[in-house]
C-alpha cells in the first residue's frame, strides 16, 4: 500500500488551513500529499450545476492550491483528484491509503473550537484510518520556529487501544516534542453505611489502580520510543473537559474512537465528540477495536 497524507479540499479558508497542516505533515513523514475534492449533485447548493462545469471549477481550484504548495515547497510531491459522489464516502475511500486523512473545520464564533459539519462527523464515524481535523489559526506551523507545544493523548485505561498510543508516540517522535498522556478517572456511585469514612480510602485505591494501569499501557511504547519525553497525567476529573484544557497549548491532540458495528448513533463517543468541537489544536481521531 502506498501511503500518502490525504486532505479534503473545497477551496474554503478552512480547507486551505487543512492543506497547509497536511503539507507540513507530509514533509515530516516524507510521503506525497494528495488533495481530494469531492462533489455531489445531490447537494442543494450544487443541484443546478452539471458535472462537467463542477469538475472544471474543482480542477481549477485544485490546480491553484497545487501551484501554491509547489511555490512554498519546490520539488514537493503533490497529487490532486476530483471525485464525483457522496463526499463522506469519497473521503473515506481516499483515506484508505492515507496516513492520515486531514479535514478542515470552521471555528465557532465566541468559542475556541470546531464546528464539525455532517460530512466531517460522517467521515469520523466511518473512517478506518486516522482522521485529523484542523481549523484556521495563527500558531506557528510545524516547520517554523517558535513554541511547538506537545502532543496530548487522551487515554481510557480500561480500553487503551494500541493504535491510539502508536499514533501519539510516533507523532511526538517525528516532531521532536514531548508527549502528555492524560487519563481522567471518576469515582463510581457507591452507596452504603459510613461512606464518609470510607471515601478517602476508595479514592486512594482508584487513583493507584488508574496509575498502575496507565503505566502498564505506556511501558512497551516507552521502550519503543526511548527518545520521547513522556508526562503521565492521571487524576480525578472529567476527560472531555481536561482534554479541552490541555489542548490549549498542544501541537496535536490524539483521541480514540471505538469501532462499532451498530448502524445507529454517531459512532464517535461522547468524549471524542466533545474534544473535536472544543479543541483549538488539531485533533487526530484514531479508530481502534
Amino acid at each position: 500500500m502506498r501511503h500518502t497524507v490525504t486532505v479534503g479540499f473545497d477551496g474554503s479558508r478552512e480547507s486551505l488551513a487543512a492543506v497547509d497542516w497536511a503539507a507540513e505533515e507530509a514533509l515530516c513523514r516524507r510521503v506525497p500529499l494528495r488533495l481530494v475534492q469531492a462533489w455531489s449533485g445531490d447537494d442543494p447548493r450544487t443541484r443546478l450545476v452539471d458535472p462537467g462545469t463542477a469538475r472544471g471549477w474543482g480542477e481549477r481550484r485544485l490546480g491553484t492550491a497545487e501551484r501554491r504548495l509547489r511555490r512554498r515547497h519546490p520539488g514537493f510531491d503533490v497529487e490532486t483528484a476530483w471525485v464525483a459522489g457522496d463526499p463522506a464516502e469519497a473521503l473515506c475511500a481516499a483515506g484508505e491509503e492515507a496516513g492520515p486523512l486531514v479535514l478542515g473545520s470552521r471555528g465557532l464564533a465566541g468559542l475556541a473550537g470546531f464546528l464539525a459539519g455532517s460530512v466531517s462527523l460522517s467521515v469520523l464515524a466511518r473512517a478506518r484510518r486516522p482522521v485529523v481535523l484542523v481549523r484556521p489559526h495563527n500558531r506557528p506551523a510545524l516547520g517554523e520556529d517558535g513554541p511547538a507545544g506537545e502532543v496530548v493523548v487522551g487515554l481510557d485505561v480500561s480500553a487503551p487501544g494500541d493504535e491510539v498510543l502508536a499514533f501519539g508516540f510516533a507523532a511526538a517522535d517525528r516532531y521532536g516534542c514531548g508527549l502528555r498522556v492524560l487519563h481522567s478517572w471518576a469515582v463510581p456511585a457507591v452507596y452504603g453505611p459510613d461512606m464518609g469514612r470510607a471515601l478517602p480510602l476508595l479514592l486512594t485505591e482508584i487513583a493507584q489502580d488508574a496509575r498502575r494501569a496507565l503505566d502498564e499501557a505506556l511501558a512497551p511504547w516507552r521502550d519503543k520510543y526511548p527518545g520521547v519525553a513522556v508526562v503521565r497525567d492521571c487524576h480525578q476529573g472529567r476527560a472531555a473537559q481536561d482534554l479541552a484544557e490541555a489542548s490549549r497549548d498542544a501541537r496535536l491532540v490524539v483521541v480514540g474512537r471505538r469501532n462499532r458495528r451498530a448502524r445507529l448513533g454517531t459512532h464517535i463517543g461522547a468524549v471524542t465528540h466533545a474534544v473535536v468541537h472544543h479543541s483549538p489544536a488539531p485533533v487526530a481521531v484514531v479508530p481502534h477495536d
